[in-house]
């Protein structure tokens, strides 16, 4: 079981669900309709990470990626298909029980762009535009939850868009040797470590000052005082070492998300 979890990706699916909760307990949805749209996303993230390591397991083989059970063989790629396919079944039931507007685009450019990525796009110099879509869209996917479906405004999807190819690039960083020995070039090995950090760390930043601004409304006081915060990990995502950079593109996901609903 533990073997199955790990190859889910559970760290960033724990964040972006938790993401899509916060969006959906904003929108001021009802607590059944938040359960769905976090249920589905959840679900949906569990796919894309199954997938991703079904994929990739002779390319994790060949890197030796000890963090990697398939490649490892500490489970076999049966048990994982058959969770792909059931938690594939619970995302399309859940998120079209969130509203039909919220499922479709939730399925077809939430899912479907994180699995564009995992059947190619992620080997490709387009391998930034899965998390543009998905990111960029997962505001609408609580959004257009509900009896009063409206998508949110373009600052927030640009936001989100942001955030997700930002933290694509640094979660890539520690692995671009290992990638490009088999095959990979995605948009963060043809960037490099050096300039792909820079650039990351600025879209981070700018994801974080549309979210916090964007509105044009004046931001209570407390959002000023959350920008810091978001300084102190770019810092981290600039100057980090490992997985820490790309940790901290996930703790400013969630620094954004409070940004969001604060700004209005």
């Amino acid at each position: 079981m533990a073997a199955l979890a790990l190859s889910a990706h559970p760290g960033p699916a724990l964040v972006v669900t938790t993401i899509a909760a916060l969006l959906a307990a904003a929108a001021r949805l009802p607590l059944p309709v938040v359960v769905c749209v976090a249920g589905g996303v959840a679900a949906g993230q569990l796919v894309i990470g199954w997938v991703n390591d079904l994929v990739d397991r002779t390319r994790d083989r060949a890197a030796a990626r000890a963090d990697k059970p398939l490649a490892t063989g500490r489970i076999g790629a049966g048990p994982v298909r058959a969770a792909a396919l059931l938690a594939g079944g619970v995302c399309v039931v859940l998120s079209l029980a969130a509203g039909r507007p919220s499922g479709l685009v939730h399925l077809v450019l939430g899912v479907g762009a994180g699995l564009a990525y995992d059947l190619g796009l992620k080997a490709t110099v387009w391998s930034w535009l899965p998390y543009a879509v998905a990111f960029g869209t997962l505001p609408a996917v609580a959004s257009l939850a509900g009896d009063s479906p409206a998508w949110p405004p373009w600052w927030a999807m640009a936001a989100g868009a942001a955030l997700g190819v930002g933290a694509h690039i640094l979660n890539a960083l520690p692995d671009l040797a290992a990638d490009l020995r088999t095959g990979v070039r995605g948009l963060p090995h043809r960037l490099g470590a050096r300039t792909g950090r820079i650039a990351a760390t600025g879209l981070l930043v700018a994801a974080s000052l549309l979210a916090a601004l964007g509105s044009g409304h004046r931001p209570p006081p407390w959002v000023w005082g959350m920008l810091p915060a978001v300084a102190g990990l770019a810092v981290l995502a600039l100057t980090g070492r490992g997985r820490l950079p790309f940790r901290a593109a996930l703790g400013i996901a969630l620094l954004d998300v409070v940004l969001l609903v604060g700004s209005g």
